[in-house]
């Protein structure tokens, strides 16, 4: 039986060892940085695996020592501790090693730094803004904003199985497009909390603090698309604003600049028009869905006290004028955001309608966009 035992044993071993060997050398375990998709992004990957090799060169001289005086000299084969108090020479040798190792790494590290915060001579700027939940991006040399939201279908998907759905929570409705070989100046800024706006494959991460101004830039040499999301704990939703950046070549841009224009002059046109009812309620269900269902859900039933429901609620069923001024200006004090700077005026109308008229509500009037220009 024993030898029995010793077989079988041996063979799991095999077994064992041999699948090891089986598994591929270069597997990713996402524990390390990534190399990233812009020339600064592969120079932090570098300093950051040089900083990592000398560290572990110095833990393997360090630790290997101790060890090995652990073992060779041990009290059980009769080793007996010197006495003495000082030396001078290895005391400065073991100043001296350290500092130039510091040196070393942090002339390279520093120079990284300071190239990220050199923004001159950019071939745009867009402003980013962190809201609750979501980002908007201003083309300051373009006249070009919008809102980038987490996409419907990936919020739906949070009731499915996260390993069955590519690119899980970090889909958005709107991507950021820049055009490929361009330096792109980013500023930075939050209209409530601190958020963080991170891309790993731009090299670097910067915050969107309340009151305050940051910048980076990125300049993207090939067509990709790039994921990120907000690295900051921002509330409720923090783990629902994730950020696409798609880089096209410069025609692609160009074209999908235009677009974005004509939806623009398209949206100022369409506030200069009378709606229906019906109208208003079909674009207003969408608009809920993607900035209201976060606080007061897709029922209209809240989540008291933070977020009240609107269901029955006095604002919903209230004059129209008191619906509106909420909406638009929001609540100081509360978690009721002003959305009179993030929605135009025919959505504000259509989502007030929408309001008004679900959830059981059945007021049965609506707003028209006019109402909303008179109410800014």
């Amino acid at each position: 039986m024993g030898q029995q035992h010793q077989a079988v044993l041996h063979g799991g071993l095999g077994l064992l060892l041999a699948g090891l060997l089986a598994q591929p050398v270069h597997a990713e375990y996402g524990m390390n940085l990534v190399r990233g998709a812009t020339d600064y992004s592969h120079r932090v990957f570098d300093v950051h695996m040089v900083a990592l090799w000398v560290c572990v060169a110095i833990g393997v001289v360090v630790f290997g020592a101790m060890f090995y005086s652990l073992f060779a000299f041990r009290k059980s084969r009769g080793a007996v501790a010197s006495n003495f108090h000082e030396n001078t020479t290895v005391e400065v040798i073991w100043t001296i090693i350290p500092f130039i190792i510091l040196i070393g790494m942090a002339i390279p590290a520093t120079r990284t730094l300071i190239d990220l915060e050199d923004t001159s001579e950019s071939g745009m700027t867009i402003k980013v803004t962190g809201y609750q939940w979501r980002w908007q991006y201003d083309y300051l040399d373009q006249g070009v904003s919008f809102f980038s939201n987490l996409a419907a279908t990936s919020r739906d998907a949070t009731k499915g199985d996260p390993k069955s759905i590519e690119h899980y929570l970090l889909e958005v409705d709107e991507p950021l497009v820049v055009p490929i070989n361009t330096k792109v100046r980013f500023v930075f800024t939050s209209n409530d909390v601190i958020h963080s706006w991170w891309v790993p494959a731009l090299g670097w991460k910067q915050d969107a603090v309340p009151g305050f101004i940051n910048d980076a830039w990125t300049n993207i040499p090939r067509p990709g698309v790039y994921r990120g999301q907000c690295a900051e704990l921002c509330g409720k939703d923090h783990g629902f604003m994730p950020i696409v950046v798609e880089a096209k070549t410069r025609e692609d841009y160009e074209a999908w600049l235009t677009t974005k224009k004509a939806e623009a002059d398209a949206a100022k046109s369409g506030a200069d028009r009378e709606w229906s009812k019906d109208e208003l309620v079909e674009r207003g269900k969408a608009v809920y869905g993607t900035y209201c269902v976060a606080c007061h859900q897709a029922n209209g039933q809240g989540i008291p006290p933070a977020f009240p429901a609107l269901a029955g609620s006095a604002i919903a069923t209230g004059p129209i004028e008191s619906h509106i001024d909420r909406v638009v200006h929001g609540k100081p004090g509360t978690a009721m955001q002003a959305f009179g700077a993030q929605l135009n005026d025919v959505d504000l109308a259509a989502v007030i309608t929408y309001e008004r008229n679900a959830f059981g509500n059945d007021k049965d009037d609506f707003v028209q966009p006019k109402q909303i220009k008179a109410a800014r």
